[in-house]
Order: C-alpha cells, then structure tokens, then sequence
C-alpha cells in the first residue's frame, strides 16, 4: 500500500508553458486528481515534493484543492538545497512561498545554498528512500530532466519494493479529449 507517494515531472519550461493561464495546466491537473484520489481512498497520507516549478508545483495546488475533500491527506516539500527560488522572478517566488507556507512538513535536506548537481542526485535518492512509489508525469519520447529521477527510481525498483506509476502523454490526451467533450 502506497501511504508516502513522491511526485515530479517536468518543468514548466520543458514543456512550453510559460503562462499560469496555459490550458495545458487544467490537464495537467486534473490528470493528477485522477490518479491521486483513488491512491488517497487506498490508504495515501503524504505526497512529497520537492519544490520544483512545473509538475511539482501544480501537485502541490491539486493537493491542497484535495485536501478540501480529504483533509487526512498531507504534502510535504523537500527541497535539495536552501533558496533553491533565489533566482526565480517574482511571481514564481511568491507562488513558491505559498506552497511552502501551506505544507505540512518542509525542509531543505543540504541546509547550504547551491553547490553542484550532486545535491539533486541526493535529493533523488532520499526521496526515494523515503517514500512508498513515484508518480512521474515523464513521455519516453520527451526526454527532460525526469530522466535522471525515471532511470535513478527505476535503479531503486530493482532491489526494492517500490512502485513506479507514470502519467504519460497519452493519459495527458485522454483527459484533454474528455474535457474537451464536456463542453
């Protein structure tokens, strides 16, 4: 049973959204709900994030719309490093800080301001180590920063117990089709 459930995905950039008004965004989240409410009814407790833009940062808005219905379910952001925002604009910072203002638990695992790329493989693998599976919203065919999480959890999954559940293009499409006819 999955009580501790991470997830990520892309950066908004990689996938050209540029705006918090782009379309794509209602799919992305909506296709979140989908997959977290019936985890949530089986049992899910915790969704961890790590506070990056895009992916992570909608599932912490989709959480904290969910936890209107399911006030049991919490978030917890954990970040690799301190002021990972620092060079972010404006409003990316102020949208960061209310996520982070609105979790339950958050911490910075390096407590040190940016060093090198090993404070995310870190970050990787005690997220990993930490909690029960990963949704990864990841396309093969779109290859992206998820890759190093994809190839790091599926290294894990291995010698593990760990469950791997992917939103893929295609389960971005179907719900896009679906809310399409809806109108």
């Amino acid at each position: 049973m999955l009580t501790r459930l991470m997830i990520s995905g892309y950066k908004q950039h990689e996938l050209g959204i540029f705006s918090d008004s782009h379309p794509g965004i209602a799919v992305i989240k909506k296709t979140l709900r989908r997959r977290l409410e019936p985890l949530i009814e089986q049992g899910l407790e915790w969704v961890i994030l790590s506070g990056q833009l895009g992916v992570e940062t909608w599932a912490a808005e989709e959480v904290l719309d969910l936890q209107e219905t399911y006030p049991e379910l919490k978030y917890a952001v954990i970040t690799p490093f301190l002021g990972q925002e620092q060079n972010w604009n404006e409003a990316k910072q102020e949208k960061y800080e209310e996520i982070i203002g609105n979790a339950d638990y958050h911490v910075s695992l390096t407590n040190r301001p940016y060093e090198a790329p090993w404070q995310f493989v870190e970050k990787n693998r005690f997220l990993l180590r930490n909690t029960d599976g990963l949704l990864l919203v990841y396309d093969d065919e779109k290859e992206g920063s998820p890759k190093f999480l994809k190839q790091e959890a599926e290294r894990y999954a291995e010698k593990t117990d760990y469950e791997l559940l992917f939103i893929t293009a295609d389960d971005l499409r179907e719900t896009e089709e679906e809310r399409l006819g809806d109108w």
